[in-house]
């Protein structure tokens, strides 16, 4: 099992180029097993959610071929529709695979959604919205059995939540139903944007991305295209952080900045010095921030739930309480118990994490509980005085292309063993 040594107290400085959106790539992956021809797809991280997504492709009938950060998909002789319970449990997101496999195959056979474990995720506003779509569900053995006989139809979906998996699952089914999809109360994520972007370029008439209405009109085919994914903005707000915390100097380039203004505007507010020219982000940080904030997670564009981990640390280098209160995710602090090995001084109150004014760390030995905690535990190691072990480090894996290799650039004196 990996593990990752960190030696602390380097002042980090220099630029990074940042890496293509997890959160953007997974659901453009699903959507390319509707187009029977070639999808290409740039800024493609290496990641392992992304090679799980590239095996249910496979699994599926589809020829995947990547080269550095291109990623190729041929769906042309897709005729599968089962996914095997192994490959859905290897990422939390493969639900989205559910609407395009339905529209393609017209059923679908899957087991539920691994990943991290942050807490109940249910999926019973994907299923009540294809169900709308004239899709029936059959839950035996811990599968879902789907099928729409009669084909995918347009319908009026509205979300009690905006959540954004159902969101993605409900546009990518409906791009090639009969009729009319109109979504309310629809995620507003940049990420879904990218998506609609990616599908209206295939020949989709996706209206209304980035808004609360979605309008999805069916279409009988999707051609053969060609697509960036945008910056991933918790990656950039992670190396921003890692900056702040380490008193460094930092330039993020490909950065997608006008997605990030709330993480911009909390970095502004704790007392960096943080400019962005849209394109690129600099950040130079300090000894110690007098700032006392409480934050709130929450849907775009409130500030986003994985960018509570990576700035979290910050807090621990600023006098007086600032607190983060999570409204997303239940077990989304688990990691709390492993940031308080470095002697953090973090309490929590039901959903609300409260850190309690500016503490030395100490190097520890520790273990990953997920994939943004795990960046988390990274940020205090580099804070450390002497040696912390990080175990567990595939959850960070699952998000973070070559963090090691990066952080190293930047100064960082981090070891993968």
């Amino acid at each position: 099992m990996k593990t990752i040594k960190v030696r602390g107290k380097k002042r980090l400085g220099g630029c990074l180029q940042v890496q293509g959106a997890k959160n953007s790539v997974l659901p453009i992956l699903a959507a390319t097993l509707l187009i029977n021809g070639r999808s290409v797809i740039h800024n493609c991280p290496d990641l392992t959610d992304v090679d799980a997504a590239l095996k249910i492709l496979i699994m599926l009938g589809c020829v995947c071929v990547r080269d550095e950060t291109t990623v190729i998909v041929d769906a042309s002789d897709a005729a599968n529709y089962e996914i095997s319970k192994e490959l859905m449990s290897e990422m939390r997101s493969s639900v989205v695979f559910l609407g395009a496999v339905i529209s393609r195959m017209g059923k679908a056979v899957i087991s539920y959604p691994g990943g991290c474990e942050l807490g109940p995720r249910p999926i019973d506003l994907h299923l009540s919205a294809l169900k709308k779509m004239g899709v029936s569900v059959n839950d035996a053995d811990d599968r879902l059995i789907c099928s729409a006989s009669g084909g995918i139809r347009g319908a009026e979906i509205f979300l009690t939540f905006p959540s954004v998996g159902a969101t993605e699952n409900i546009i990518i089914a409906a791009c090639l139903s009969k009729g009319t999809t109109v979504i309310k109360n629809a995620a507003k994520e940049p990420e879904i944007s990218d998506l609609c972007d990616f599908l209206n370029k295939a020949g989709a008439k996706i209206k209304g991305a980035g808004s609360s209405t979605v309008i999805i009109e069916g279409v009988n085919k999707l051609h053969s295209v060609e697509h960036r994914v945008l910056p991933d903005r918790i990656v950039a707000a992670t190396y921003l952080s890692a900056a702040a915390v380490t008193n460094g100097e930092i330039c993020l380039k490909n950065t997608g900045a006008a997605n990030m203004l709330s993480i911009i505007r909390f970095f502004d507010d704790m007392g960096c010095n943080i400019k962005t020219n849209g394109k690129e982000i600099y950040l130079k940080g300090k000894e110690k921030y007098s700032a006392c904030l409480d934050i709130t997670t929450g849907v775009y564009p409130a500030f986003p739930t994985d960018a509570g981990p990576v700035t979290l640390p910050l807090f621990l280098k600023s006098d007086g309480s600032n607190s983060i209160t999570e409204t997303i995710f239940k077990n989304r602090f688990r990691y709390i118990d492993q940031l308080n090995k470095f002697n953090a001084d973090i309490t929590l109150d039901g959903n609300t994490a409260i850190s309690n004014g500016i503490k030395e760390l100490i190097g520890a030995n520790v273990e990953c509980t997920d994939l943004r905690g795990g960046a988390a535990l990274i940020l205090a190691a580099l804070m450390a005085e002497g040696e912390s072990v990080i175990y567990k480090t595939y959850h960070i894996e699952r998000g973070y292309c070559n963090i090691v290799n990066c952080f190293a650039e930047l100064g960082a004196d981090i070891k993968e063993l």
